[in-house]
C-alpha cells in the first residue's frame, strides 16, 4: 500500500496515521493534506487504484457523525485547501476552498459588509465539513442551509476526476445540481474542493425579544404567533435546560436598526399573549447574541438531534425527557431551533438511584446488572419511537463506540434508501470513500 503512494509520500503529500488521526476508533494507515485540487485529484487517483479506503476531514467537528467507517487507509485532510478565491462584492458572491474556516472566512468578508448566513455551532467547522454535513444553525430560519446559499461546487471524484457545477451567478441553472447533491452526502461521493455561495449584506443592528416558558405547549403558542406574523425573525431559539424549571424563548430581529426595533416593539405584545416578554436593551441583546445557539453543555456521554414539525415541538420535548426519565439517564439538557423544528439534546449517565414509578422500559432487570451503553440505547429507541408519531425523527450524533454498535445511528433510513444506493454506486462504485459511515450502511 505505501509503496503504491511512494511518489506522494516523497513529496510531503502523505505521512504516516498516528493515533490522534483515527475516524470514530478506527485507524488510518496514512494521512494526506493535499494543497491543491491538483494535488488531490492525483492523490485519490492514486488511492483509488491501491483500494484505499479514504475518508474526508476538514476542522475535524464532524468525524463523530455516522457510523464508524468499515475500513479506513488513507485520512484526506483539506486543511491546506483553505484560500478565499474569489470575493464578487459587487455580486454578493465568493468562491472558497474547502478547507477555509468558516469563522476565517466572515472574517475576510466583513470588511466589505458582507457575510455567508451560516452559523453552525461548531467554533472551528471548516467551509468543506459545513457543505457535507449540512450543518446549519439559529439563521436558518431567515436564510435557510447550506443548500439554499450554495451555487457552485468543485469535487474530486473517487477515482481522481475533478467535476465542477454550478458558476458564480445567483441565477444559474444549467446544467446537474451537484451542489445540492453533496450537501449533506459526509464524504460518500467525493471530496468537496471549492464551493460558491451567495451572500448577504451584514446587519447594521439587532434586537432582542425574550419570553419565558414555564410549560412546553407555550413554545408552539408563542413561534406560531410569530410565523404566522408579518413579522420577519432572523432565529427563534429555546433554552431549556430543564424541564422542571423556566426555559427561555429568544427571538432575534436583525437588519436596519428603525426596522428591528419596529420589529421587537410589534413581537413583545405578540409573545405577551403567552408570557412575560421582554424586549432587551444593548447589553442584553448583546449577550443573547454572543450565546445564539450555544448548546447548554460542554460534555456529554451521548448527543442527539432530533427533527419534528414546529408545531410538535412541545411534544418532543416532553418525549425525550419521558424517554431520558423511563431508562433512568442522568442530566438531559436540551436546546432547539423553535422556527424549524430542530432539537439538540445531551445525555448524562445512569442516575444511581432509580426513580419514583413503574420500570416498563427497563423491564425486570436492576440498573446494576446493566451494561453503560444500554440505558442509551434504550433510550435512543424510545424516544424515536415517540418522536416518529409526531412524523419526527432522531439522529445520533455523538456517542460512545458501544452505542454505536448497539443502535443504528441514523435510525430508518425510510422511501429513498434505494435511490441513495443508486446515486452512491454511480460516483463511487467500488465503495471506497467512507464506507459504512452514511445512512443505511452506505
Amino acid at each position: 500500500m505505501a509503496a503504491t503512494l511512494e511518489g506522494l509520500e516523497r513529496d510531503g503529500l502523505v505521512r504516516a496515521a498516528a493515533e490522534a488521526d483515527a475516524v470514530d476508533g478506527v485507524r488510518p494507515e496514512l494521512v494526506a493534506e493535499p494543497a491543491s485540487v491538483r494535488e488531490a485529484s492525483e492523490l485519490l487517483r492514486a488511492a483509488s487504484r491501491a483500494g484505499l479506503r479514504t475518508v474526508f476531514a476538514g476542522g475535524g467537528g464532524k468525524l463523530g457523525l455516522g457510523n464508524p467507517p468499515e475500513r479506513l487507509d488513507l485520512l484526506v485532510s483539506t486543511r491546506r485547501l483553505d484560500r478565499v478565491l474569489e470575493h464578487a462584492a459587487g455580486d454578493l458572491v465568493v468562491k472558497v476552498e474547502a478547507g477555509a474556516r468558516l469563522a476565517d472566512l466572515q472574517g475576510a468578508l466583513a470588511p466589505a459588509g458582507q457575510w455567508l448566513a451560516l452559523d453552525p455551532p461548531e467554533p472551528d467547522a471548516s467551509v468543506g465539513g459545513t457543505v457535507a454535513a449540512n450543518a446549519s444553525g439559529p439563521r436558518r430560519l431567515r436564510y435557510g442551509t447550506v443548500r439554499d446559499l450554495i451555487i457552485g461546487i468543485t469535487v474530486v471524484l473517487a477515482d481522481g476526476t475533478v467535476a465542477h457545477a454550478g458558476g458564480k451567478v445567483v441565477k444559474n441553472v444549467a446544467g446537474y445540481d451537484l451542489g445540492k447533491l453533496f450537501c449533506g452526502s459526509l464524504g460518500t461521493l467525493g471530496l468537496i474542493a471549492e464551493a460558491t455561495f451567495r451572500l448577504h449584506p451584514r446587519p447594521a443592528a439587532a434586537s432582542v425579544v425574550t419570553l419565558d416558558v414555564h410549560r412546553p405547549e407555550q413554545v408552539w403558542e408563542a413561534t406560531g404567533r410569530l410565523l404566522r406574523s408579518t413579522l420577519e425573525p432572523s432565529a427563534i431559539e429555546l433554552a431549556w435546560h430543564e424541564l422542571d424549571r423556566p426555559g427561555r424563548l429568544t427571538v432575534v430581529f436583525e437588519g436596519i436598526r428603525p426596522g428591528v426595533e419596529a420589529q421587537a416593539a410589534a413581537a413583545a405584545p405578540l409573545l405577551g399573549e403567552v408570557g412575560q416578554a421582554e424586549v432587551l436593551g444593548p447589553g442584553g441583546t448583546e449577550a443573547a447574541l454572543a450565546q445564539l445557539g450555544a448548546l447548554p453543555w460542554e460534555q456529554a456521554e451521548a448527543v442527539v438531534k432530533a427533527a419534528c414539525p414546529p408545531s410538535g415541538l412541545p411534544r418532543a420535548l416532553v418525549g425525550l425527557r419521558e424517554a431520558a426519565g423511563a431508562h433512568r439517564l442522568g442530566d438531559i439538557r436540551m436546546a432547539a431551533h423553535a422556527g424549524t423544528g430542530i432539537v439538540r439534546a445531551g445525555i448524562g449517565g445512569v442516575r444511581s438511584a432509580p426513580p419514583a414509578g413503574p420500570r416498563r422500559d427497563l423491564g425486570e432487570r436492576d440498573a446494576r446488572d446493566l451494561q453503560p451503553w444500554e440505558p442509551m440505547a434504550g433510550f435512543v429507541t424510545a424516544a424515536r419511537e415517540r418522536l416518529a408519531a409526531l412524523g419526527g425523527t432522531l439522529v445520533v450524533t455523538e456517542a460512545p463506540a458501544e452505542l454505536r454498535r448497539a443502535v443504528d445511528v441514523w435510525g430508518p433510513p425510510g422511501d429513498a434508501i434505494e435511490l441513495m444506493r443508486r446515486v452512491k454506486r454511480q460516483f463511487d462504485p467500488d465503495r471506497l470513500l467512507a464506507p459504512g459511515r452514511f445512512v443505511g450502511g452506505i
